[in-house]
């Protein structure tokens, strides 16, 4: 009672006056329809592999008549049903994430767009499409197939659905262009799985929906900021603009100053009214935009985390998003907080602990998930989702181990390392025959020894020279072969020249015992070698074969009698027969050199090691090879200086033996073992039943079953480390009635009984159909591990599987009688004489589905990762178990099993733990290296949440600033988050202290969701919309889209002035209606011969039935070039006239075809950027042409410049070559400035007879402009075209809207406009000509790239304002002016002909990282960069402005500028009436012109008082007026 009289009193105290709330919405739509939800999460589904993409489509093949009987939203559900048979519940939770988001939209959009290019045929629901034909029903199958061969095969692209069936190529290509879910799709389906199933054709499915509806998709995953604006200037347009009529849906949960207005009102519906308005009061008195003092800013950062951290944690991170997203309202309610001194001592101790351990500075936001960096500057909810994904994976499968709590993640912080793919062979090998030694060799004494002279500076490309054999090359040669000749010669150029390297041979020559230095040429050579090499030394071993092959001619190999020539001639006084003949006393080590090189595994002769690594064969060509070496030798200096830097190697290290440590050294090279391409198997499964004795039920399993089951079954041979565990098991499969089998698995027994901690299972996978004939071995090896001791069944499975053994076998020998010492007989013949085969049958089959052997051939399979099929001559030996178990300990496995045996379980079971882990984590992508954040106190500063128990959890970590942009993003993903997933988060206030201005001075919203929303009719909801209400009304406030990197967004519709949002002049709700117009597709181009970008080169984008749809230039930085796409499949070109003329693509990354093919196919199908690269060489008889060269342009190129809008529609009357046209290039934002620039146009027009096309920046411009300039352009007779760039990624970015605008104006002159324009103007929007532009164009700039007008002197009470007067730019200018950016004239061929684009790029990449510099962007950086890009002066009549130039000089002036008065600060409108007479005129010709062009509207379309999304395009053009 007593709260409804407290009320009533308040309510009392209130005037009755309702109005509408007031607020600001803005929503983005993609530019297609919404896609059916089954055919977005097929494709989810698909992610995880063709097989489970089918199966789910075999599901789900007629779901579509469900969609009648069923609201929408039980039909999701249905869905969500059908996908959850696929899917665990966590990666059903991430499909909701991703439908929200509608992340998979694209790829089926992208589909869409193919099947539109084909083009379907008329009234076909589903079609097929055969080499080209089509085909409306399954009839039509077989009639099209019959001449398919004939006609070319269609291009299919990398993420096709293709049908799992033989991988036959020589089969005709179906493409089904369906819906799934569909009846017409079910019954293709069905005919075309058959014959794909019996191997007749390929089966491929690409979405295609017949009809699609036309409901619009509002997209998420991007922030919306409103930044208050300075009203310093009054830069507002007065026209009144009608209100949308839009009401604001109101967030009645929201509790204002205690009062919960939700419950409130449905405890007292009877005052609805007066609680709107109460709310209202309130909410007035808290908005309270007063600055705030110096002082009561200081601590606002730590204020914000106290009151953060007071609330219950689970209201903290919605009071975190509230406080950082409406700060400029909630400043004030802060400063009232206390903080505790606990808490500011555990912030600080934190911090500087963050700042020691991952180098985190106070204020910094960073966010880890599992330990892996999120940056979010680059990452979006988009990638965020796929490393959920991929996390998932790794998290769900520890799960299912029994990896649970503080475990999980120590084992997926365990460094993994990644796969090498330079290994290096041990080269302290006796055979190895070693010319010289710099530790001890008398030639290089005076070299300095210690190895910290590798610190020393030297000047680059200078090898040092250090007494330690820090380099050595190793040459396997057969000196009978031609390439030896060179190779020798090389390495005495660099004995001969002193490089530091230490150089050895390993002769390979024949082994017989009865071949001799007479009969065979390389035995001889190696004989002489040797005697040379006792009687004198080494060297002058060297220097011989060096002259002996100097004997020889070219295209000739080495022979006898040169050798005894050479030995006659040189050593008269010596025996041939003694040194070459069958008794020779040099003939020791002759084999070694052989056994080594076979041991070794080395491809084909010759081969070079350098420090053990081995070289390519391509890089084995001498001429490459000296600078090959050289390269390497300074390469490996820096890894030494490293080495040296952190104490690894000293002087007294042996560097050969701390080369031969490192973990990339190996006993051999097996390519099979050390490929990078690898396959695991997955062994996370858990299995209802782990039988297989019943080869039936086991068939039925699918993969992974499988695997669980055959590891739960399996036995082993085991040599246990001390600790009783094994950290490398092998599984060998193959047929143990065949010689290479029993040798496989003898060979690894060997390996077990060398090494500890090694065990050994065996899979039989017969020849033929597994019966008792043909399993006997294989019977007896499993009946011995059933039931005998380890040691014995090895020693009794060695001897059986020797060869003496199945010879006595086959001979009629029972198993009994070759039983041996220590065996349990009784046992053992019990169980050999009673096994059944049907087990053997289900190991075949998992041999067969899962290893993919055909019966009888072999694999190895270590800790999960599957080696073979071997091909039937291929060897294995004991060397090649000793490599694998070396590479598999040093991958993961050592370092898995030290965590594993902190668990404490039993010795078996372990063991089987840290092979699925192993194979789980090795298997897993490579990502960045996982950070390991700790806190060392969080009782004040870390807030804390923990996981749902039993269930996979998430590890996140977040180090933010409350106040912050980071923390206005961060705050709403952690919210969604946590929604999405079980996590266990931990957030830490990152406060900065002693804040000197406001940390925030924008209101944010991030648009996100977790699950789909539907409506309360169950119909879908559009998708979110970012609110805005309990605005402040008194700030100007501008509206800024923040999405990812690769989107290109404008506005579509919106009454008002997004640009300066004034509530107080509104009535209810701006709303704002964005549009996905573009995804980019960006890239990077060089020319391969000069390996420098190609300046000026163009590119065109289109499909294969519009080739030529959008168009750009690469620049010089980075070789970047961005092209404006959409989902689909898309061609690449070289634009036709010179650039295709000059160069030719060579090869392409990235792409969606093969990469040496010269069609460049890309096909967009994420919200993701697409980033690719392109290399391009000049054509043989072009080399010496210049693209930007003066004498030749391309004709014509008007004709194919693709235009954006209507603009273009002007452009078809036939240009002749270089017309003369007046280019004139603005910007404008806002629509006072869009008044602004329709006046400009007006009064260039008025004053030039020449034709006049305008370039607008379109990113900016409001969607009223953009309607209203195509009725402007049919009226005064003017082309305009709209142009638009995306700032690139890389450049340092700007978030003030003002200053990206100015960042246009001057960054991208060299790619914003076709190469076919000479010369543009550009003309601020505020300015009024007076003169013929002609003339400037055709003003003389001597040279220069660009002209400006400087500053005006003459006004002299400004003197006190004339900045570039005094300090920084008196002393940058020396004589020369300060001139002003508001009109500029640009030779745009001098222009990129002095690469001046890409000079401003750089200079402004280095000068914008400092917040002080740049000021004025666009008018600071040209004059800064005066002295390396010229400016030309014009005369100052060409612009005058009343705030520096005196009124004498206004006679004169030939365009007038509306300068802000830093003295006087007169609003715009009153300026530009007041000094310029004939601008009111302007002003009012046009308004006459809108204004006539809003009644043909008005008829056109009824007035709506309908929510905005149903207005109609006339609806908002009227509403500009």
């Amino acid at each position: 009672m007593r709260n409804v009289i407290v009320l009533s009193l308040l309510l009392l105290n209130i005037h009755h006056v309702i109005s509408a709330p007031k607020g600001v919405t803005a929503s983005l739509s993609a530019k297609w329809s919404m896609t059916p939800f089954l055919l977005d999460t097929s494709e989810f589904i698909g992610e995880d592999g063709n097989e489970k993409f089918w199966q789910f489509v075999d599901t789900v093949k007629e779901l579509t008549v469900y969609k009648q009987g069923e609201s929408v939203r039980s039909y999701y559900n249905l869905i969500l049903k059908k996908a959850g048979q696929f899917l665990t519940d966590l990666q059903v939770n991430l499909l909701r994430f991703a439908l929200a988001l509608r992340s998979y939209s694209p790829a089926v959009q992208a589909s869409q767009q193919i099947a539109s290019d084909e083009p379907p045929p008329e009234a076909c629901p589903a079609f097929i499409s055969i080499h080209g034909q089509h085909g409306c029903s399954t009839k039509d199958i077989k009639k099209l197939l019959k001449a398919a061969a004939g006609r070319p095969k269609p291009y299919l692209y990398n993420k096709d659905h293709i049908y799992p069936g033989f991988n036959k190529t020589d089969v005709p290509i179906v493409i089904l262009y369906a819906e799934i879910g569909t009846k017409k799709f079910a019954s293709f389906h069905k005919v075309l799985s058959e014959k794909a199933g019996e191997g007749t054709l390929i089966y491929v499915l690409r979405h295609f929906v017949a009809h699609p509806k036309p409901q619009k998709m509002l997209l998420s995953g991007y922030g919306v900021e409103l930044a208050i604006k300075s009203t310093e200037y009054k830069a507002v347009d007065d026209t009144k603009v009608k209100d949308s009529g839009a009401n604001a849906e109101e967030d009645n949960n929201d509790e204002v100053q205690g009062f919960v207005f939700g419950t409130l009102k449905k405890s007292h519906p009877e005052l609805e009214e007066q609680l709107v308005e109460l709310r209202r009061h309130l909410l007035e008195s808290t908005n309270d935009m007063v600055p705030l003092k110096v002082w009561e800013m200081q601590d606002l950062s730590v204020q914000a985390a106290a009151r953060i951290m007071s609330v219950p944690k689970f209201d903290a991170l919605k009071l975190m998003r509230d406080l950082s997203q409406n700060f400029p309202s909630k400043a004030r309610s802060l400063t009232r907080v206390a903080v505790k001194q606990e808490m500011r001592k555990e912030i600080e101790e934190n911090q500087k602990r963050l700042g020691e351990s991952i180098g985190v500075h106070p204020g910094d936001g960073e966010l880890f998930i599992n330990g892996l960096h999120i940056d979010l500057d680059i990452h979006n909810p988009f990638s965020i989702l796929d490393i959920l994904r991929g996390e998932a994976r790794v998290l769900e499968g520890l799960h299912n181990l029994g990896i649970k709590g503080e475990h999980q993640g120590k084992l997926l912080r365990l460094p993994v390392n990644a796969v090498d793919d330079s290994y290096a062979l041990d080269i302290r090998h006796p055979a190895i025959m070693w010319i010289n030694d710099i530790e001890n060799d008398s030639v290089y004494r005076n070299w300095p020894t210690g190895v910290q002279e590798l610190l020393r500076a030297t000047f680059p490309g200078v090898i040092r020279q250090i007494r330690h054999n820090l380099f050595n090359l190793v040459l396997f040669l057969d000196p009978l072969q031609e390439e030896s000749v060179e190779l020798v010669k090389l390495a005495e150029l660099f004995y001969k020249h002193k490089i530091p390297l230490r150089i050895g041979f390993v002769f390979v020559v024949n082994t017989k015992e009865e071949i001799d230095g007479f009969s065979d040429a390389g035995v001889g050579f190696f004989r002489l070698l040797n005697y040379i090499a006792d009687e004198y030394d080494l060297s002058q071993a060297l220097m011989s074969m060096v002259s002996l092959y100097n004997q020889v001619e070219g295209g000739e190999t080495l022979s006898v009698d040169t050798i005894s020539a050479y030995l006659k001639r040189k050593f008269p006084k010596a025996s041939a027969q003694r040194i070459l003949g069958v008794e020779s006393e040099y003939d020791d080590k002759r084999k070694d050199g052989a056994l080594f090189y076979k041991k070794s595994g080395l491809g084909s002769l010759p081969v070079a090691l350098f420090n053990g690594v081995p070289l390519s064969p391509d890089e084995m060509d001498p001429d490459e090879l000296e600078t090959l070496i050289l390269q390497r030798i300074m390469d490996t200096t820096t890894t030494f200086q490293r080495a040296v830097f952190m104490g690894q190697l000293t002087d007294d290290s042996n560097v050969v033996d701390y080369l031969m440590e490192q973990p990339n050294v190996v006993p051999r090279m097996n390519p099979l073992i050390l490929n990078t391409d690898r396959k695991y198997l997955d062994f996370t499964s858990k299995p209802v039943v782990d039988d297989w004795d019943d080869t039936t039920m086991f068939s039925f399993y699918d993969s992974r079953d499988k695997t669980a089951v055959m590891a739960k079954r399996m036995k082993y041979f085991t040599n246990a480390d001390e600790d009783g565990m094994s950290a490398v098991t092998l599984w060998i499969a193959g047929d143990f009635e065949k010689l290479s089998g029993r040798q496989l698995l003898l060979g690894a027994l060997k390996r077990v009984k060398a090494s500890p901690g090694v065990r050994v299972g065996v899979i039989d996978n017969p020849s033929g159909k597994p019966s008792h004939d043909n399993t006997v071995l294989f019977r007896a090896i499993w009946a011995s591990l059933l039931t005998q001791k380890n040691k014995a069944a090895a020693e009794f499975v060695q001897k059986l599987l020797r060869e003496e053994s199945s010879q006595l076998l086959q001979k009629g020998t029972k198993m009994k009688d070759l039983l041996i010492q220590g065996m349990d007989r009784d046992a053992f013949e019990k169980k050999f004489n009673t096994l059944e085969v049907d087990f053997i049958r289900s190991q075949q089959l998992f041999c067969r589905d899962v290893l993919k052997l055909s019966p009888g051939q072999q694999a190895v399979i270590s800790n999960g990762r599957i080696l073979g099929p071997f091909e039937e001559q291929e060897e294995f030996t004991v060397e090649d178990f000793q490599l694998l178990e070396k590479i598999t300990l040093s991958g993961s496995a050592e370092k898995v099993k030290a965590k594993v045996k902190l668990m404490g379980m039993k010795a078996k079971h372990a063991s089987d733990l840290v092979m699925k882990v192993d194979a789980l984590l090795t298997a897993a992508p490579k990502g960045e290296v996982r950070k390991d954040v700790h806190f060392i106190k969080d009782n004040h500063s870390v807030l804390h949440l923990s996981p749902r128990e039993n269930e996979v959890f998430y590890d996140v970590v977040a180090i933010v600033d409350p106040l912050t942009r980071e923390a206005q993003k961060m705050s709403p993903l952690l919210i969604v988050l946590s929604q999405v997933v079980n996590v266990r988060l931990q957030v830490f206030m990152n406060c900065r202290a002693k804040l000197s201005e406001m940390p925030l001075k924008s209101f944010y919203r991030f648009v996100l969701e977790s699950d789909v929303n539907f409506l309360a009719n169950n119909t879908v909801s559009p998708g979110p919309v970012a609110r805005f209400m309990e605005l402040p009304e008194s700030p100007l406030l501008t509206l800024i889209m923040v999405t990812p990197e690769s989107w290109m967004v404008q506005a579509v519709r919106s009454p008002h002035d997004l640009d300066n949002i004034h509530l107080q002049e509104v009535n209810g709700v701006v709303t704002a209606e964005y549009e996905l117009e573009h995804l980019l597709l960006e890239g990077h181009c060089f020319d391969l011969s000069t390996g420098q970008p190609p300046r000026g080169l163009q590119f065109t984008l289109g499909t294969s039935r519009d080739p030529l749809m959008y168009d750009t230039i690469v620049m010089a930085n980075l070789g970047y070039f961005q092209l404006k796409a959409n989902p689909g499949a898309w061609n690449l070109k070289l634009r036709k006239g010179r650039s295709e003329d000059i160069y030719e693509i060579l090869t392409h990354d990235g792409t969606d075809s093969p990469a040496d093919a010269g069609d460049v196919l890309v096909v967009l199908n994420s919200f993701h950027s697409k980033i690719i690269k392109v290399r391009v060489q000049k054509k043989a008889d072009k080399m010496n042409e210049d693209l930007l060269s003066e004498n030749s342009e391309s004709k014509g190129i008007w004709d194919s410049i693709a235009s954006i809008t209507g603009g273009g529609s002007k452009k078809d009357d036939g240009e002749k070559k270089k017309e003369d046209v007046l280019n004139i290039f603005s910007v404008a934002s806002g629509h006072l400035y869009e008044r602004f620039l329709r006046i400009m146009m007006l009064s260039v027009l008025r004053h030039t007879k020449t034709p006049v096309k305008f370039w607008f920046l379109k990113n900016y411009l409001s969607p009223s402009f953009k309607e209203t300039i195509a009725h402007m352009a049919e009226k005064y007779g003017f082309r305009y075209e709209l142009v638009q760039y995306k700032w690139p990624r890389w450049l340092h970015q700007q978030t003030e809207k003002q200053r990206i605008i100015w960042g246009y104006k001057i960054l991208f002159l060299d790619v914003l406009f076709p190469l076919a324009v000479d010369k543009i103007i550009f003309v601020d929007a505020d300015q009024i000509v007076r003169a013929d532009l002609k003339d400037l164009r055709d003003f003389d700039l001597e040279g220069a790239p660009y002209g400006y007008t400087p500053f005006c002197d003459s006004r002299g009470e400004m003197e006190g304002y004339r900045f570039w007067k005094s300090g920084y730019w008196s002393s940058h200018l020396g004589h020369r002016k300060y001139h002003i950016s508001a009109l500029y004239v640009v030779d745009l061929k001098k222009f990129r002909k002095i690469a001046a684009g890409d000079r401003l790029r750089g200079q402004y990449q280095a000068l914008s990282q400092d917040p002080n510099s740049l000021s004025n962007l666009d008018q600071d950086l040209p004059n800064n960069m005066i002295h390396q890009v010229a400016i030309k002066s014009l005369p100052q009549e060409w612009l005058w402005c009343e705030t520096w130039c005196d009124d004498t000089s206004k006679v004169s002036a030939k365009t007038i500028d509306l300068c802000n008065n830093p003295k006087t600060k007169e609003p715009k409108l009153t300026a530009a009436a007041r000094i310029v007479p004939e601008w009111v005129e302007y002003d009012n010709e046009i308004k006459q012109l809108l204004g006539r062009l809003q009644p043909q509207e008005d008829t056109a379309t009824p007035t709506h008082t309908a929510s905005p999304s149903q207005h109609d395009k006339g609806d908002d053009r009227r509403d500009e007026l």
